[in-house]
């Protein structure tokens, strides 16, 4: 446990609405150690956005916690004073978004910005400067004295996107994590992406949670993955033993939908049938049996837990308990 960075134990998480209360996180359980890099992957609509929202404690009003705890380091940060996470953001936790072309302010050059976010440490504002050409130069940003005067317009998407990652890894963070940081990129920017935060992932020892609906991606870069379905985490375990034998059918379907995974030609590309359930008033039994093409009799009536089917591979499944030892 002493490598364990963040452990998130029963962790859901309402939403009130006209109707009632949605349930955007149910019983959400799994952590990231120290180095590691775990993938978040599901449909949009699944909870990723929520689940970063809530380890941030970046709220929205009519958000709820209705139980679990969020552990980094050791921390219960449900229970942090404001005080205190506002110091832990940006500096023991940073995030890289999802659209590059939003996360600068546009009428501040690079060089500006990227001395503001310096503003905790009490250094001189030469050396602030000199760390962030420093920072820019270990994205493969050229001519960085020049590039240091200049405005976010004049950068293209894919330096832009490595600029908001120098920016969340200038204060050396524990844990960076990464909303879908690829999707706004073409697939030549998307591999340059990927490849530098590997790169930069080994020079700085941070664990990364990268949050990403782009499978092929997520097989690429990370260690563990863990695959979520209406607020719910379906299944979990290594990397190859979630592309290479998947226990959930929810997770299989969506293997087979990957365009990267079709090897034949095809006039339309596969589909999961079906729609994601009202989650203001969930189905009594599986989440996903009214899409599932292998429901049992009891998935109408009971709720799967999450199993271990060895020591790193859990699935939310029944089709599962003859697996379990």
């Amino acid at each position: 446990m002493s490598d364990m960075l963040l452990n998130i134990d029963g962790l859901s998480v309402d939403y009130q609405t006209a109707k009632g209360d949605l349930q955007a996180l149910q019983d959400i359980s799994f952590n990231v150690a120290k180095g590691e890099i775990v993938g978040i992957v599901g449909e949009s609509g699944c909870g990723k956005s929520t689940l970063i929202a809530s380890i941030l404690r970046l709220t929205a009003p009519n958000m709820r916690f209705s139980k679990g705890k969020i552990y980094f380091k050791g921390q219960d940060l449900l229970q942090l004073p404001e005080q205190d996470m506002r110091h832990l953001r940006g500096n023991d936790i940073s995030i890289v978004f999802q659209d590059p072309m939003q996360t600068h302010n546009p009428v501040l050059s690079i060089g500006q910005q990227m001395i503001d976010i310096q503003h905790r440490d009490n250094i001189s504002k030469s050396k602030k400067w000199t760390r962030a050409m420093k920072m820019l130069q270990a994205v493969d940003i050229p001519d960085v004295a020049l590039r240091m005067k200049q405005f976010p317009h004049e950068f293209s998407g894919g330096m832009r996107q490595r600029i908001a990652i120098a920016m969340a890894l200038m204060s050396q963070p524990d844990l960076l994590i990464a909303d879908e940081p690829t999707t706004a990129l073409d697939a030549t920017l998307e591999v340059q992406i990927i490849e530098r935060l590997k790169k930069l992932q080994n020079e700085f020892g941070c664990a990364i949670l990268f949050v990403s609906h782009h499978l092929g991606v997520i097989a690429e870069l990370c260690d563990r993955v863990v695959v979520m379905y209406a607020g719910c985490v379906v299944e979990s375990g290594d990397v190859r033993d979630i592309f290479h034998h998947p226990k959930h059918p929810y997770t299989r379907r969506l293997i087979e939908c990957d365009p990267g995974h079709i090897k034949t030609r095809m006039r339309h590309l596969p589909t999961i049938p079906g729609d994601i359930p009202d989650m203001t008033n969930p189905p009594k039994g599986c989440i996903f049996e009214n899409r599932c093409d292998q429901a049992l009799p009891r998935c109408t009536q009971e709720t799967p837990p999450l199993i271990a089917l060895n020591n790193n591979h859990h699935a939310a499944c029944w089709l599962n308990q003859k697996d379990v030892s």
